[in-house]
């Protein structure tokens, strides 16, 4: 079973050798969270979809994850890969919908395709 830190091993490693950078890119990301009007479940959607549109399969899991974790639900998730639909492309977008399930499939609740 994933640990609840959702952070992938080539940002660990980075945090490890790097850790001044590390702390000051995560007060940053903090920062840009904390500096507007969204709350949490848009702003997580909002990445997601950044994401998918930088075709970043770590991006995307790790998005996914975050997602999942604070309750947002796998239709929403879906939902946020379709609309990207006729930006991305058909290959792109089925690509990112197979990653999204690969988080589902990984996490500790099951969540079928229909969910």
């Amino acid at each position: 079973m994933r640990k609840k830190n959702f952070l992938p091993f080539p940002y660990e490693r980075f945090k490890k050798e790097f850790p001044e950078i590390e702390k000051e890119y995560d007060k940053l990301a903090k920062k840009c969270h904390a500096s507007g009007p969204l709350n949490e479940k848009i702003r997580r959607l909002v990445k997601l979809g950044i994401a998918i549109g930088s075709e970043s399969e770590g991006a995307v899991k790790s998005h996914t994850r975050r997602a999942l974790a604070i309750g947002i639900s796998p239709k929403e998730i879906h939902h946020v890969v379709l609309v990207g639909l006729t930006t991305i492309g058909f290959p792109r977008m089925v690509a990112t919908l197979n990653w999204v399930h690969e988080v589902f499939e990984e996490s500790p609740i099951r969540h079928s395709r229909g969910d």
